[in-house]
């Protein structure tokens, strides 16, 4: 549900699945083309990006930057390649260049508080994008707009019931686990929604056997994959908190002699183009979506707070607009 301090999505969490009725280097540049107004001032923005390591991080980067420039932002953009360090020092350098406004999809959930009490006292508004972090004081940053992660934990454990059926899968569910990044906000809260449904649902008959970090890239996948295939040579299904991951398992999972989607039934979470090719090969046997696109939803946002608009009246706007729009049955279920 949309609160004062997240806005999450309304197009995340659409499901799909095959064989089943689908539901279905620190690079900082500036970019930016005249205000729409011709003679106001350019809302000049710094973003910290995570970095680069998925399709679904490429594509949330095109979507920022291309909604950046049809703003009419000046937009300073940094890649902190995964390192928190890289990025503090990006929101660090914003500070000085005295940006209107800071966003960034934060690295690891702790470890803010003093960066962010830095642009604080230098009077500039702070939007978390894409996750969560943990703080002291929330007034630290104006908002996060960004995806239930943990209700994208829980939809998986559902849509693998259903895969499960489908497969006529009978016996112990043995589950091996590819996990996000440590201590990033998608890998806590992924697995803590689908251990939520496992344990009220599935408590006699799934577990999970193997759990480790592939850092959500596709050598990490097929890297820790493999380890779990020499350690658990039964484990039947997979879940990847990512698509990429769970590409890389596959790999894994092929060079094992084993049938990806059907001696290990896998699924994975983003809904990126490679992953829906190898859902459409039989690979992958459900996605549950999540959307990258928040680039124009981040600038509405970035010019809300410079104008010293009311976040909270903004959400209230957008939350009344998606139910409407779900009461006129406009936002139909994808099929893929």
């Amino acid at each position: 549900m949309l609160n004062r301090r997240n806005f999450l999505t309304a197009a995340v969490g659409v499901v799909a699945a095959a064989g089943l009725t689908a539901c279905a280097k620190e690079d900082d540049s500036s970019t930016g083309t005249d205000s729409a107004g011709g003679g106001s001032k350019k809302i000049t923005l710094g973003f910290s990006q995570v970095g680069s390591e998925s399709g679904w991080r490429s594509a949330n980067t095109d979507s920022v930057k291309s909604a950046a420039e049809e703003a009419g932002y000046t937009l300073k953009f940094s890649d902190a390649q995964q390192k928190q360090e890289n990025q503090i020092s990006a929101i660090r350098s914003y500070i000085a260049q005295k940006v209107d406004v800071i966003a960034f999809s934060p690295v690891v959930v702790t470890g803010w508080d003093a960066v962010l009490k830095e642009a604080k006292t230098a009077k500039i508004p702070v939007i978390l994008t894409d996750r969560s972090v943990e703080t002291s004081d929330e007034s630290l940053y104006v908002t996060l707009v960004g995806s239930d992660f943990t209700d994208e934990g829980r939809r998986a454990a559902k849509i693998l019931e259903k895969v499960l059926e489908t497969a006529g899968h009978k016996g112990k569910v043995k589950i091996a686990q590819l996990e996000g990044t440590t201590g990033a906000a998608p890998a806590i809260e992924r697995a803590k929604g689908f251990k939520e449904i496992m344990d009220a649902e599935h408590k006699d008959d799934w577990e999970i056997v193997v759990s480790q970090t592939g850092d959500f890239t596709r050598a990490g996948g097929k890297q820790v994959m493999a380890a779990f295939l020499q350690s658990n040579p039964d484990v039947n299904v997979l879940y990847a908190h990512n698509d990429d991951m769970g590409i890389g398992a596959i790999q894994a999972i092929e060079a094992a002699g084993k049938k990806p989607g059907k001696d290990i039934l896998i699924v994975t979470v983003d809904g990126v183009k490679d992953g829906f090719v190898a859902m459409s090969e039989g690979k992958i046997n459900a996605i549950v979506e999540c959307n990258p696109l928040l680039g124009p939803q981040l600038m509405e946002v970035v010019q809300t707070v410079h104008d010293g608009g009311s976040v909270e009246r903004w959400i209230k706007t957008k939350e009344s607009d998606f139910l409407q729009a779900q009461a006129k049955e406009a936002l139909p279920t994808r099929k893929y």
